[in-house]
């Protein structure tokens, strides 16, 4: 059984995600935890489950997902971070502007190993399936844990919405296809979990995300007495 914990961090109220089976070894996913009190936190919820990171999963390279990579990965013998290479050029151009928002700068010189579209991490007896999905970032990446039935969707589908594009390096065209073609026709059970706010399932968002209309409109049960559809000319 896959167990997940999160812990919320930062002033954007950024969800950092502990996932783990019965081994006691475990990923963390976006550790967002900017200073000392939030690590703290999160290496206490470690404690408490007896568990052992053995990698550190990222979803994209924004300074509220990625605040903790560097004090994780020194504070755990190196455990490797995956990160899409496509937002490698991000990492910069992310603690930059955390600066220019009055904030310390995430630390961004941590060793990362690149992910693609297609890939399966197999860490602590889990298979993250890695799903590319720009739009929110250039490198924007779901992970799958398609036995479980949990993907963490990072910013790129939300309860109820989906992530910005009004960044530098964003593109909305980009962030609805990542999610029409390759998310929502998932099993509706799966469950997503969001980097901001409440979890909820890829049906519900097929059918209630307002930011995905007109195709989350429910389907019309099937009449099999309905006249049949002719086509003129056929």
């Amino acid at each position: 059984m896959l167990n997940i914990r999160a812990i919320t961090c930062n002033f954007l109220q950024e969800r950092t995600y502990v996932a783990w089976q019965e081994s006691g070894r475990c990923i963390i996913a976006d550790p967002g935890c900017y200073d000392d009190a939030e690590i703290r936190s999160l290496c206490d919820l470690l404690a408490q489950e007896g568990l052992q990171p053995e990698a550190i999963l990222l979803t994209h390279g924004h300074f509220d997902h990625i605040f903790g990579a560097k004090p994780l990965q020194d504070r755990f013998g190196g455990i490797p971070v995956y990160l899409h290479p496509a937002d490698g050029a991000l990492l910069g151009y992310s603690a930059d502007l955390a600066t220019r928002m009055g904030l310390n700068a995430p630390a961004i010189d941590f060793a990362w190993t690149p992910v693609q579209d297609g890939q399966v991490l197999e860490i602590a007896g889990m298979r993250w399936e890695v799903i590319a999905t720009p739009g929110h970032t250039p490198g924007g990446v779901c992970f799958l844990e398609r036995a479980s039935g949990v993907m963490l969707t990072g910013d790129t589908l939300f309860a109820g919405s989906i992530g910005r594009t009004d960044f530098l390096y964003s593109e909305y065209d980009d962030e609805i296809r990542s999610i029409m073609e390759k998310l929502i026709l998932l099993d509706p059970d799966i469950r997503i979990l969001p980097g901001h706010g409440p979890t909820s399932t890829i049906g519900h968002e097929r059918t209630h995300n307002p930011f995905l209309e007109p195709f989350n409109e429910p389907e019309e049960p099937f009449d099999p007495d309905l006249e049949p559809v002719v086509i003129r000319g056929a």
